[in-house]
């Protein structure tokens, strides 16, 4: 057999290592090493074991032969990785950046091999005449009583498991090990897999679908050309149904389906729906689970005995080798989007894969992303509507909004309007469930008037600015900073401050003004233990609670019947945070939430309390009018150039020198600038740099700058050129670079 060779990517997240390294295979690893295993070789001068990953194989080596060194050994091949899944680890590195070696193990979804968890049997041996001689031998020897009267019960019970020997028999581990030394008893092993939901196993009835619904399945069914598919379908229109009845054809044609769910959606109620309708053919990933549960799960798809996982970002790249639906549920949830080096988004991943493996890519919403309603309209996806809700009798919730400004004139300065308050108190009264929700996600508060409303905006980039020491506000996006004033820019008012608010002060005013009221918080301070948050959940299921209060995790993917009075309380919150996305999530976010609301035959109420009930994202939620938001928003964006009319990539240099990081930035957008006019890219622009949001964090510095174009390929060169000028400089020892292509946050 001739002697053959593997190219290495190591497990070192250096640019300067950021290439395959050459191999030799030792002719007693030929059959066991293959494209895909994980195994330890000698690296450097030191020769110290490193781990590395196989990407390719050849016959012929790239350098002199008696330079190659030897593979030491093959770790565990059940951590191997498909041809596939390392076709798609280049696929990210070469458009979200980052090392090779960062795309590999973004593509592994478990790291390591975790102790197997088994169950063992024990029977009698066959060899009738090697027992007859042992119980001869023993004879009436007290000693071996206890060994005696197991081989009795063994020869009328005929097999014990090891917990039945020691609980129900009382023989001892030492009695046990004996005797299967001696060969008396044989010890059959099984593997016993973790299964994190073992106790939905209890197999539901297909629900009867809409003849809205039904349509939808057909017309993704008949789909030949594999387009992408957008649901667009508003809240309680029964999407997780159609998700269903489409998995259940391709299970039925011997494929298998990956079902996206945002980690904040991954409750107990959620996902056993799926298990209801298909049983043990499901797995289910997610960040709760424990390493033992996560590899089974990963063993269990490797193997080829589930048809359906049901997870997070991570679950894309679960090893099915039939692969044939991608399901992406809540599509426009930022959670798809990775925060970490690469920074890739699920969708496009997804897409990628599914055309790899002649797949059809599912993505469904009530709000969905501006990027694929976009590419909806253009023709790149099919689109699919749905106006009215699923189950007969439920009916979209009645919306009021609440103008805080008019119950601040009014003298009224508690958290809960006039209307609010009166609803909730009926709705107690009543014995129903009330949701207040607040929208807030770790913003910088932006600084704005309670008197009339009025928002501090950078003049340059219509993005809210930040309030600052030194009584400064400044925009994280282009620089701009101006002093803060004392008064009102717009009404004169001294009523000038940083917004915010918190949950735990929220539910102290609940207790403050609803005394009787039995109160649930669910952020991430009451969320931190492992389910914490499906035991929260069930108990308001469960009416243990009259009052949920919380951030977006009580919006997304949940059912309560009982909820009919949905109250959001500062709905600015996100709406003039300093991102270009601010309204898009408003509207997203309010959306949702009321959404959470009157989903049986109780009619809903939902108030949204806000400084600016004009803004089109407060009208658009309210109404439930995604139309006329998209092409409101949209306008803004084509006014100012944000994706998705443009693409955009965030360079940001990080360091602990201020200095350095700011030469750094600078240099590089000079240099940047100067390629791009070289290579005739065309209306490529550039912003900043700026300090970031976060200027320093750990002793870090961190400045940011963008690049925007409408040319994907032309942001992939700029980064590409950045990334080697970095390499090349001086600036490479001491600033670190990452970057984000379409970030879905400012920095």
């Amino acid at each position: 057999m001739p002697v053959l060779y593997a190219d290495i990517i190591v497990d070192i997240s250096a640019g300067n290592l950021d290439r395959v390294f050459q191999y030799r295979i030792p002719s007693h690893l030929n059959g066991i090493a293959d494209i895909g295993s994980q195994v330890m070789i000698p690296f450097g001068k030191s020769n110290r074991m490193i781990r590395g990953f196989i990407v390719n194989m050849t016959s012929r080596p790239d350098y002199d032969e008696s330079k190659i060194k030897d593979i030491d050994q093959v770790i565990n091949n059940e951590l191997a990785m498909e041809s596939q899944l390392i076709r798609l680890a280049w696929q990210i590195r070469k458009v979200y950046g980052g090392t090779m070696n960062q795309a590999l193990k973004t593509v592994i979804p478990v790291k390591r091999q975790v102790k197997a968890q088994v169950n063992r049997y024990y029977s009698l041996t066959q060899d009738e005449g090697m027992l007859d001689a042992y119980e001869k031998r023993l004879g009436s020897d007290r000693r071996y009583k206890t060994r005696m009267e197991l081989i009795r019960r063994l020869k009328t019970e005929g097999t014990f498991s090891r917990e039945e020997l020691l609980n129900v028999c009382h023989v001892s581990p030492s009695v046990v090990k004996a005797l299967v030394s001696d060969g008396i008893l044989v010890e059959n092993v099984t593997r016993q897999y973790r299964r994190p939901m073992g106790q939905l196993m209890d197999t539901g009835q297909p629900v009867v679908l809409s003849p809205a619904q039904s349509q939808v399945v057909r017309e993704i069914c008949e789909d030949e050309q594999h387009r992408i598919h957008l649901i667009h379908g508003i809240t309680g229109s029964g999407k997780t149904e159609i998700y269903m009845e489409l998995i259940a054809e391709v299970v039925a044609r011997g494929r298998q389906a990956i079902v996206l769910i945002p980690e904040i959606s991954l409750s107990l109620q959620t996902v056993s729906r799926f298990y209801r309708r298909f049983g043990d053919r499901i797995s289910v990933m997610n960040s709760r689970l424990s390493d033992g549960e996560k590899y089974d799960q990963y063993l269990r798809a490797k193997r080829g005995e589930v048809d359906i996982v049901v997870g997070p970002r991570s679950a894309l790249f679960m090893p099915f080798e039939r692969l044939g639906m991608i399901i992406i549920d809540e599509e426009h949830d930022g959670a798809y989007k990775s925060e970490n080096t690469p920074r890739f988004h699920a969708r496009d991943v997804a897409a990628w894969r599914a055309r790899m493996s002649g797949a059809k890519l599912i993505l469904g919403s009530a709000t969905p992303s501006l990027e694929s309603y976009a590419r909806a309209l253009a023709g790149m996806y099919a689109l699919h509507t749905l106006n009215v809700r699923a189950r007969a009798g439920s009916i979209l919730p009645n919306v009021s909004v609440v103008d805080l400004r008019e119950e601040f004139r009014q003298n009224n300065k508690k958290i809960f309007s006039r209307k609010l308050r009166a609803l909730m108190e009926d709705a107690l009264k009543r014995g129903e469930q009330i949701i207040l929700f607040l929208n807030r996600r770790g913003y910088a508060g932006f600084v704005s008037c309670r008197s009339c409303g009025h928002v501090f905006k950078c003049r340059h980039c219509e993005v809210s600015m930040t309030a600052h020491r030194g009584g400064r506000l400044k925009c994280h996006y282009c620089g701009y900073e101006e002093p803060l004033p004392r008064t009102c820019p717009e009404c004169g008012s001294p009523y000038v401050a940083a917004f915010g608010m918190g949950t735990q002060k929220v539910e102290g005013m609940i207790a403050d003004e609803f005394p009787q009221a039995r109160v649930l918080r669910l952020d991430r301070d009451s969320t931190s233990r492992k389910d914490s948050m499906d035991d929260i959940l069930n108990r308001f299921r469960r009416h243990e609670a009259d009052i949920l209060v919380g951030t977006q995790m009580i919006v997304k993917g949940h059912d309560f019947p009982d909820v009919t009075v949905v109250g959001i309380l500062a709905a600015d919150l996100s709406m003039f945070s300093n991102d270009y996305m601010a309204a898009e999530r408003t509207f997203q976010l309010l959306t949702q939430a009321a959404g959470r609301c009157g989903r049986d035959e109780k009619p809903g109420q939902v108030v949204i309390q806000t400084y600016a009930p004009e803004h089109y994202s407060i009208r658009c939620a309210a109404s439930q009018d995604y139309g006329t938001f998209y092409r409101q928003e949209m306008s803004y964006r084509r006014l100012l150039s944000y994706p998705p009319v443009v693409h955009m990539l965030a360079v940001l240099a990080v360091g602990a020198d201020e200095g350095r990081v700011q030469a750094c930035i600078t240099a590089l957008a000079g240099a940047v600038r100067d390629f791009c006019r070289e290579q005739g890219f065309e209306d490529m622009v550039i912003v900043g740099p700026a300090d970031a949001s976060v200027s320093k964090g750990k002793d870090v510095y961190r400045k940011v700058f963008y690049v925007k174009n409408k040319k994907y390929p032309w942001l992939i060169a700029a980064r590409e050129f950045m990334e080697q000028h970095l390499r090349a400089s001086s600036f490479s020892r001491d600033v670190g670079l990452q970057f984000d292509m379409d970030p879905m946050s400012m920095y």
